[in-house]
């Protein structure tokens, strides 16, 4: 049915929506209106609140291609809708890269409509003559424009150059002169002004939205019903604590967005040179910028106002602002020929050459006056930096699971005063009261079970730990996330700059000669090396530059060229544009070091030591090198040098240069924990020039190398690492590593730190891709253990067979692995320990994997090459300087890993918050539902300022002040529960409820049964008058007034419930093992002790002002002992069942099989059964709560028990796994 028609947009992508077309309905839109008329206006609000409900009930199906309106739903698990209004344009051609010369006219694809009188068709006559526009159907969402596709049938949106797939070669010759005036206008009726706006919505816009929340409309009702009932001063109170939440949220919603809007706007409107042609160059705005365009970058920088890929020159750029990465990266052309320049340009693949917008191009490099140019990619929110914004504009849902458990929990709290709103009806009519009463009484049952303040109390917790983050140097931009890293069970490290330190120390150099290496060296700024090809290699192959006079760059560069003891010079623009030189960056080594015998030396002959840099390869993650052009004074030829991962380099040498050790050599180094970097060095032709060199691609010039040796670089592992390591293994919480570097360098590493114990076996799964007709597969190697002995052959086999071993994988193995055989990816990452040489999207890749398998994943990174990983994961945290990277949701100011449990225990303290103070505002909404439904079975209620005590002066300051705990000072093994609607959490809730019910009806009844009970009248005294005299009467009590509050019922029943209100904030306010305990947390205590206090001194000792105020009556001494006592034993009962039953009996034998599975082969699958029998008495319970043999509820628990029953599993040593039959291994010799 092509009515019924569902379209994709955003196909494969993280916001991929399903659309469905629609049209007005005449007929659907009358009964609305007459529906919206007869409810007041409240079916209008349901419809605004469900934008489902509001298009299928006001529209009726179309195809997309006629529809009005849109229906989007996001394809996430949070299953969002959203509604669109189409809109109608019109433009001279269908698509922003049609050319406009060759296009015929466009016909109207709907030629019954009329456009002729448009003042847009008028404006566009005039910029494209001779032209008959064509209407084109388009809708935006979130900052986002989707056009219409008559080829395809669907919407799509218009990103910017990389939609025409156009080739790096194409990019040089067909995009390198710029736009007509006319071609960019043209494209800017599809692509809008170059712009990143962040429009600060008006204060009457942001306070509609916020009133017409579902909780404000039920405020207002609440309201209303209250003053209906001459309740006005607990209406005052409630309205006065509205309008300050509301005042609050709407000033930090507004504060949010002026601070994003300046963020942006600072740099967002520059001038730009634009080229026009091949000479002319005009300046213009920077909003004027479509793709295609190409800008002029000024020698002295700027701030990027686009992303643009360089195409001509060299920048080196600060991208802090995008990675939280301070050290300034070297931006080269794009390459013109070869074989990567025939390749599609990818804005990832290509990023070394990609300038994104609002990056700072700290300075260019120019040669001979030649301009450094780059052509637009991207301009507005589809930039990196608009992605950014909008990812920050319209966040993602967080924390769903909560607040769905938050709405089931209310809804039920509803469903329990349904009960009682029928129990009101009922009671009403049979004492037959007025239908003006019953209407009221029935729903004010309603309003009591949904308290005010709970919003503002929930977020509460949310608030003060994002507040003590901050103190400890955390800073966080997604404060919902705070709950999230509550639940993290694993969390994935980079190593270089995370685990070990930044900095490297070069350790020593081994150089290789005629096919072998020589003795290792310590030193590499000897004289007798300094006309070694060798020492020119590490001298000249870097990305190094000078900013302000100090040197700038990759710390590992920086290390490796300060050993050499060189010399950087950089010319200035005058000498460049003077003597017009070929080389900008010269490096040469100190005169004293230049010893005079080897200017003559016969076996270096020709060999100068001033080097020229022609030209750079930056190095880059995914080939794992970088490389240079140089030239050496008084040379005719150039050489090629290059330096990267030793497998890398040694594969693009010719085979004899390679000495035959070099596997041996390398793995002796990776295994001592080193980082070793080899070096390569090729001369090139002489017929080669300076302007062939700029052209030619890196593949040409990386090849044929010979092999110079190894740069041996010593990684040293921060003082903190295996500290924080050690404590988040015993809190249960697994660690893996995920990192550039060479697998034995992070095997290691790994060992040294503690993620791999030193008993524990490491399996290196080696994938191979399928080549001709053999299959894809995988050798499993088991790597040696560093501490085993002859005498520890034994224990390392025991604890094999237990399950205690990791996988380590290479970025290569685990691509092969993810294609060839997807079914063993799940079963690797649960055992994964070590990801080695991982590219950036890889680590991404891997998060997800984690993810798909139920893992909470955070992830520690330095923000450089991690980002997708860190804004993929649960929790991403950067260690940056700068305060708030957006990068990722948490930024980290310490440049070590102890911050990751100081947020874990933030995490876990915030979200046992939540839970505390959810509990709470549900108790006391059900005491008070529980005084009051008593209280109508005699016809009364509580009084105006009863219930302002309550809600004011207890349930307020209480709410606020039992957030206050700080986190726990350690990680512990056990995890909070991450559901309200668990096991614990639940009998908590209900035990509680009955005590209160128990106890309240309790003391009513009593109450009714002591000698001096009367009916109520304002002459009664039952504090002076003997019970001797006193008449007993079990009469209901008739009311003296039309509210009929003073009554002996009411004044016991405001008593026990407001010590009921006190004694369950304690019970629920918990400490140890996730907060510090109560007795910390002064404010709390504080607040319960004045209250208490008050509380029994008013009820012990009347002060008839007090009690005049509260509307309570007196009662005799001796029932005031009595309701001490009755208050007493409800609160020691109420501890002992929280203790009791829930810590004890509950969490400790029921539901710890909840916590941390994530090592359930630690315990032997064959003991289990006699464990169990031993415990009959959890058995029983576990019986009793429907637990018995439960299959775990998170799928990698579940892998888990499988993979303990699989005698397969893990592969045998010297096995190979074949990707044609999973099953089978042939045993074959490594």
């Amino acid at each position: 049915m092509k009515t019924r028609e569902v379209k994709i947009i955003n196909q494969g992508l993280e916001n991929e929506m399903e659309v469905w077309g629609y049209r007005p309905c005449l007929w659907k839109m009358i009964l609305v209106g007459v529906g919206a008329v007869c409810s007041g206006g409240l079916l209008l609000l349901l419809l605004y609140w469900l934008p489902e409900w509001g298009v299928k009930g006001t529209c009726t199906h179309t195809s997309l291609r006629d529809a009005h309106t849109l229906l989007l739903r996001t394809k996430d698990e949070f299953r969002q809708w959203f509604r669109a209004k189409v809109h109608v344009m019109l433009a001279p051609g269908k698509k922003p890269f049609d050319s406009l010369e060759l296009q015929s006219k466009a016909l109207l694809p709907n030629g019954d409509e009329d456009h002729s009188v448009s003042p847009v068709h008028e404006e566009l006559h005039g910029k494209f003559p001779y032209r008959q526009p064509a209407q084109i159907h388009y809708f935006a969402h979130h900052s986002t424009k989707y056009y219409w596709n008559d080829v395809l049938q669907k919407f799509e949106s218009y990103k910017g150059l990389e939609d025409v797939k156009v080739s790096c070669a194409s990019v040089h010759s067909d995009h390198n002169s710029g736009l007509p005036k006319t071609l960019q206008d043209y494209r800017r009726l599809f692509f809008g002004e170059n712009e990143i706006t962040v429009r600060v919505p008006s204060l009457f816009k942001l306070l509609t939205k916020e009133v017409l929340n579902p909780f404000y409309i039920f405020q207002l009702f609440s309201v209303i019903l209250w003053s209906a009932e001459d309740y006005y001063y607990y209406a005052t109170a409630i309205v006065f604590m509205s309008i300050i939440s509301i005042a609050t949220s709407l000033y930090t919603v507004k504060k949010q967005y002026v601070m994003l809007h300046d963020m942006v706007a600072a740099h967002s409107v520059v001038r730009v040179s634009v080229c026009r042609g091949n000479k002319d160059i005009e300046q213009a705005m920077s909003t004027e910028l479509v793709p295609g365009d190409v800008i002029i970058i000024p020698a002295n920088g700027m701030i990027m106002p686009c992303d643009a890929v360089l195409f001509h020159g060299t920048c080196i750029v600060n991208e802090s602002m995008l990675t939280g990465e301070s050290v300034p990266i070297t931006k080269t052309s794009l390459p013109s020929s070869g074989e990567e320049a025939s390749r599609s340009y990818n804005m990832e693949e290509h990023k070394k050459h990609t300038l994104f917008c609002g990056t700072h191009v700290i300075q260019t490099r120019f040669y001979s006056g030649e301009l450094v140019k780059a052509v637009v990619v991207q301009t507005g929110f589809s930039t990196e930096k608009g992605q950014l914004i909008r990812s920050i504009l319209y966040p993602k849902p967080t924390d769903f699971k909560l607040y769905r458990d938050a709405y089931l929990f209310l809804l039920c709290l509803v469903g329990v005063a349904g009960i009682g709103f029928i129990y009101t009806i009922v009671l009403s009519i049979m004492n037959k009261v007025p239908a003006k009463t019953i209407i009221i009484e029935s729903l004010d049952i309603i309003t009591i079970t949904v308290p005010p303040a709970l919003p503002a109390a929930m977020t509460a917790g949310i608030v003060y730990a994002q507040r003590r983050l901050k103190r400890v140097g955390i800073f966080c931009i997604s404060p919902q996330r705070i709950n999230i890293c509550g639940q993290l069970n694993l969390v994935c490290f980079d190593k270089t700059g995370t685990l070990t330190e930044d900095g490297l120390d070069l350790w020593g150099i081994q150089r290789a000669e005629d096919g072998s290496f020589s003795p290792p060296e310590s030193e590499a700024a000897k004289e007798s090396l300094v006309n070694t090809t060798f020492v020119a290699c590490m001298a000249s192959c870097h990305s190094l530059t000078k900013i302000e006079g100090e040197l700038s760059g990759d710390p590992l560069d920086l290390k490796m060229f300060s050993a050499t003891c060189w010399i950087l010079e950089e010319p200035t623009e005058e000498e460049t544009a003077l003597h017009n030189p070929i080389m900008p960056t010269v490096v040469r080594p100190p005169k004293h070091n230049i010893p005079e015998a080897n200017q003559n030396n016969p076996l270096t002959p020709n060999m100068s030591c001033e080097i020229g840099i022609v030209r750079q390869f930056p190095f880059s993650s995914a080939l794992q090198r970088m490389s240079v052009v140089v030239r050496k004074l008084g040379e005719k030829h150039m050489d090629a040098f290059l330096k990267g991962a030793p497998e890398v380099v040694a594969s693009l040498c010719k085979q004899h240069t390679v000495p035959h050790s070099f596997t041996e050599t390398l793995e002796t180094y990776t295994r001592q924990g080193f980082r070793v970097i080899a070096l390569a060095h090729r001369q090139l032709e002489s017929k080669l020039s300076w302007h062939k060199v700029q052209n030619l691609g890196r593949d040409l010039i990386e090849n044929n190398m010979e092999f110079l040796g190894l740069i041996i670089m010593q990684n040293k592992i921060k003082q903190e690492t295996a500290g924080v390591l050690s404590e988040l293994r015993q809190a249960n919480i697994r660690t893996l590593m995920v990192t550039g570097d060479n697998m034995l360098t992070a095997i290691s590493v790994a060992r040294d730190c503690g993620m791999v114990r030193s008993h524990e076996k490491v399996i290196i799964a080696d994938a191979v891709p399928p080549k001709d007709v053999q299959p894809a597969s995988i050798t499993w190697h088991y790597t040696e253990n560093p501490a085993q002995t002859v005498k520890d052959n034994q224990t390392v086999e025991i604890n094999l067979d237990e399950g205690v071993y990791h996988f380590a994988v290479s970025g290569r193995a685990f691509s092969v692995i993810a294609e060839n055989f997807p079914h063993l990816v799940q079963k690797l990452v649960l055992r994964g320990t070590v990801f080695a040489r991982m590219a950036p999207d890889q680590k991404t890749q891997l998060v997800e994997v984690l993810q798909s398998i139920d893992y909470t994943v955070g992830m520690c990174g330095d923000g450089a090459n991690d980002c997708g990983a860190l804004k993929r994961a649960h929790s991403g945290i950067s260690l940056s300087e700068l305060e708030a990277s957006v990068a990722s949701p948490f930024t980290s100011s310490t440049s070590n890993i102890s911050c990751v449990p100081n947020l874990i225990r933030e995490g876990r303290a915030a979200l046992i918050t939540s839970f505390c103070v959810f509990k709470f505002m549900a108790l006391y909404s059900i005491i008070q539902y529980l005084s009051v439904t008593l209280l109508y079975s005699i016809l009364s209620n509580l009084g105006d300022f009863q219930f302002l005590f309550i809600d004011i002066a207890i349930i307020l300051i209480i709410a606020f002040t039992m957030s206050l705990n700080p986190a726990w000072k350690e990680l512990v093994w056990r995890r909070p529960p991450s559901s309200l609607i668990s096991g614990p959490l639940l009998c908590s809730v209900l035990t509680q409820i009955l005590t209160c019910l128990v106890f309240q009806v309790l003391a009513f009844l009593l109450v009714q049964q002591q000698s001096w009970y009367e009916t109520w009248t304002p002459q009664s005294d039952a504090c002076n008058v003997s019970s001797s005299t006193l008449s007993h009467s079990l009469n209901v009590t008739s009311p003296h007034d039309h509210k009929n509050i003073r009554n002996y019922e009411n004044t016991t029943l405001f008593y026990v419930s407001s010590f009921q209100y006190l004694a369950v904030a304690i019970v629920f306010s918990k400490g140890k093992p996730f907060r510090q305990p109560s007795y910390n947390n002064w404010p709390f205590m504080l607040s319960c002790i004045a209250l208490y206090s008050f509380l029994l001194f008013i009820m012990l000792y009347p002060v008839p002002a007090i009690d005049s105020f509260l509307e309570i009556v007196c009662v005799p001494h001796d029932w005031r002992v009595t309701l001490v006592v009755i208050i007493t034993v409800n609160a020691a009962v109420s501890f002992m069942l929280e203790i009791l039953i829930l810590d004890i009996i509950l969490w400790r034998l029921v539901f710890r099989g909840n916590q941390g599975a994530n090592r359930p082969s630690e315990s032997s699958s064959a003991d289990a059964p006699q464990v169990a029998n031993d415990r009959w008495g959890p058995s029983f319970l576990s019986w009793l709560f429907c637990r018995r043999n439960k299959p775990p509820r998170v799928l990698y628990r579940h892998l888990a028990l499988e993979l303990q029953d699989d005698v397969d599993w893990p592969p045998k040593p010297s096995t190979i796994t074949f990707a044609t039959d999973p099953q089978s291994r042939i045993s074959a010799p490594l």
